[in-house]
């Protein structure tokens, strides 16, 4: 085929292929950055909050930055980021923030060594982002949850790939199960750094709603977040 006739049928799918490849680079270097967490602040937050913010921002810090972590099947990595999230207090907002509804960035969640579903699904859904996991892979996803508290709850879903059934990670059942496990859960919706999308059915991708920053909660979130980097 002529060279020139190639390119020309190469370039509309560059142009739909680059903005989504720089959208997600950028999303990986702001998730990477923001899991950087310098000793000065550590520091003035453990004279803040005591020993514990020292304890649980070190780790964490470790956790994202050890080489070896990189490394590890996404499975893998999954588990260690829910296991050490997860050692973490539930905390209602009302009782931690003095709020009916915060959602705390992951240095305010592991400071402060408390938080409710919602900090719990945003730490482990940046702090996966920072070891390497693709963006499409993860939604934060709003649940009715229907045994225990029979009330709204958030959970962090991983897809494999789309069509797939997700894994589950979760602050009160602590273990990672695929989706069709948690009949406990109704899901809502769900959202990650691109888009949104509304639920039809416990397992796979609901439909696509648009982007995400149409959640004023995740849109504050992220302001904040980029405002103390």
């Amino acid at each position: 085929m002529n060279p020139k006739r190639i390119i020309r049928r190469l370039i509309p799918w560059l142009a739909r292929l680059l903005p989504s490849l720089a959208i997600g680079l950028a999303a990986l270097a702001y998730a990477q950055e923001i899991a950087t967490v310098s000793d000065a602040q550590i520091a003035r937050l453990a004279q803040q909050f005591g020993a514990v913010a020292k304890e649980r921002l070190s780790g964490w810090r470790s956790l994202v930055n050890n080489p070896k972590n990189r490394l590890l099947s996404t499975r893998q990595k999954l588990d260690l980021v829910n296991d050490f999230m997860n050692l973490t207090p539930f905390i209602s907002d009302t009782a931690h923030w003095g709020k009916v509804d915060y959602w705390a960035s992951p240095v305010e969640f592991l400071s402060t060594n408390g938080g409710d579903c919602e900090d719990f699904s945003i730490a482990k859904y940046f702090t996966l982002r920072a070891l390497g996991v693709p963006d499409e892979k993860l939604q934060i996803t709003y649940v009715k949850e229907l045994r225990i508290y029979n009330d709204a709850h958030m959970v962090l879903a991983y897809f494999e790939t789309p069509d797939a059934e997700p894994l589950i990670l979760d602050n009160i059942n602590k273990t990672i199960q695929p989706a069709s496990a948690r009949n406990d859960l109704l899901p809502v919706y769900s959202f990650n750094g691109s888009g949104l999308w509304l639920a039809k059915e416990q397992t796979g991708r609901g439909q696509s709603v648009g982007s995400s920053d149409r959640i004023g909660h995740w849109r504050d979130l992220q302001s904040r977040m980029r405002s103390t980097r």
